[in-house]
């Protein structure tokens, strides 16, 4: 699995041009399955995001949590993420898992990040055009890949 996780100020995502979920101060998840994803990645992403020390506490540091500030998540599903850009010019999504296979795994991430978080999370629509929004704050972006765990 990657992801990438910005911490927002306020985030939204829109199909059709109707807003499909939004939250305010937390993180907007954007993920990418592959077929070699399992439960094992889900734990662990979900674990590391709810507890990533990126919100700033009293002195301007960041050295709080998703959890230490009560804040929201919103997941959106991107296969753009695993695109291979080795040859020529046009992106390859080979590594992208297929829907039968990253729908539940996009699911069951959702569940455990709300067990995690102790909150609803938002999301996207699976395989729709969507239209997200954010402001991001900080502006603090993090790239994490369940096969490559720097």
């Amino acid at each position: 699995m990657r992801a990438v996780i910005q911490r927002v100020s306020k985030a939204s995502v829109a199909v059709e041009g109707k807003v499909v979920s939004k939250i305010n101060n937390g993180l907007l998840i954007l993920l990418g399955i592959e077929d070699a994803d399992g439960g094992e990645d889900i734990e662990w992403l979900s674990r590391k995001i709810v507890n990533l020390r990126i919100f700033n506490d009293l002195e301007g540091i960041m050295n709080l949590s998703l959890l230490d500030i009560d804040g929201s998540a919103l997941v959106v599903s991107q296969f753009t993420l695993h695109a291979s850009t080795k040859k020529g010019n046009r992106p390859s999504y080979i590594k992208a898992a297929k829907p039968d296979v990253s729908i539940p795994l996009y699911e069951k991430f959702i569940e455990q990040l709300e067990i995690d978080s102790g909150k609803s999370v938002g999301t996207g629509v699976f395989g729709a055009d969507m239209k997200v929004e954010l402001l991001n704050d900080g502006p603090v972006t993090i790239v994490m890949d369940t096969k490559n765990r720097e």
